[in-house]
């Protein structure tokens, strides 16, 4: 009978033990799965993957079908467009040039460049490599300048089409001469002017410092040092099989993916759901590249920097200090965050594009961050 009693008494010591970490495994998922759900009642959202790491533990939802009605939920085979968040890991290729002494970014941009660009400077005041890395240099959003009038109408049905064609034969060429006829008007690292053609110039100068093409640059970068080997820009017909299709704004019609950039940094990265878990750990763990792609290169107000092209939002009454990026392409949308507050990070995807697909994934995170959050104000 004393035999029983002990181990009923070991039995239940045990599982006692076990309990608040299964119970934080299982909110974590709770969790995912209602932001998910929320996402999938708005009528134009047909899928979403999330993946959360948080105080070390990874945590991965697919939800819903790609294309409705067909039952094909995304996977962690699924490759998705990731748009935007290109830029990020050229910050971070940039952040470690500096760290290796290769770089410098407060070079002027004419030291890369083969031709010389009277124009790439306002008055007196030249461009610097970090005016590119913090969008402030004053280029325009992108080049060809045609692409600019035609995003001004991003939800019109034809405006993938006319992108894709638009890019269809533009090279590192082209860009190059089409540099010639940018006009800065404002002095450069003051004002904020989203320029993914200043991400496109930072790819240009790695491959300048490095004497590397730059794919090739990032793509062993990621799989040597992040175990990220399933991301890249160029897919091959294989992997091309697994990527995500896409929907446009309204429209039922699945448009081509985007095209290829002239570099590709600026928004041409593919990746899957496991390699974007690596990314947020490698960024969370924070050495020194990471340390200094997260660092302020200008300050705008008390709330908002950029990094090395890394959005910092300082001092929020909820997440403390983090970093956060938005990406996006005619097909998918998605959003980063790394939260060292709560030793927390969070990628979600959506393969739809819309006005308001943006809103729709800040609503769902903020069902989970407000959660972690509220634990931890009381912990």
């Amino acid at each position: 009978m004393k035999n029983i009693a002990l181990f009923t008494f070991l039995l239940s010591s045990i599982f006692c033990l076990a309990q608040p970490s299964e119970v934080k495994k299982i909110n974590i998922n709770i969790l995912i799965d209602s932001a998910a759900n929320q996402m999938l009642k708005k009528p134009l959202i047909h899928s979403t993957s999330i993946a959360i790491v948080y105080q070390g533990k990874e945590y991965i939802g697919h939800y819903g079908e790609l294309e409705k009605g067909k039952n094909n939920c995304p996977t962690n085979e699924t490759i998705y467009e990731i748009g935007s968040l290109s830029k990020t890991f050229a910050g971070t290729l940039a952040a470690k040039a500096v760290c290796e002494n290769k770089l410098n970014i407060d070079d002027e941009i004419k030291k890369y460049l083969l031709e010389d660009y009277p124009n790439l400077k306002y008055g007196s005041q030249p461009i610097l490599v970090k005016h590119l890395l913090s969008h402030t240099s004053g280029f325009p959003n992108m080049l060809p300048f045609q692409a600019n009038s035609i995003l001004q109408d991003f939800t019109n049905h034809d405006t993938p089409a006319k992108i894709n064609e638009l890019y269809r034969n533009y090279g590192q060429k082209d860009f190059l001469r089409d540099l010639h006829k940018v006009k800065i008007d404002t002095v450069p690292g003051y004002k904020y002017s989203y320029s993914s053609a200043g991400s496109e110039l930072v790819a240009f100068i790695l491959e300048k410092v490095y004497k590397t093409k730059y794919e090739e640059l990032l793509t062993d970068y990621l799989s040597k040092k992040i175990a990220m080997h399933n991301t890249r820009i160029s897919l091959s017909d294989q992997e091309a099989k697994k990527l995500a299709v896409g929907y446009h704004s309204d429209n039922s019609i699945i448009p081509a993916p985007m095209p290829k950039l002239p570099w590709g940094a600026s928004g041409n990265m593919k990746s899957t759901i496991p390699d974007m878990v690596n990314y947020m750990k490698f960024e969370l763990k924070n050495n020194n590249i990471v340390a200094k792609s997260h660092k302020s290169i200008v300050k705008f107000d008390r709330e908002f920097s950029i990094g090395y092209f890394w959005n910092i939002v300082t001092d929020d009454k909820k997440l403390g200090t983090y970093y956060v990026h938005h990406g996006g392409v005619p097909r998918s949308q998605c959003y980063i965050y790394i939260i060292p507050k709560y030793d927390l990070s969070a990628f979600i995807i959506t393969n739809q594009s819309g006005i308001d697909t943006a809103k729709v994934m800040e609503d769902a995170l903020n069902i989970i961050f407000d959660k972690i959050a509220a634990e931890g104000s009381e912990g």
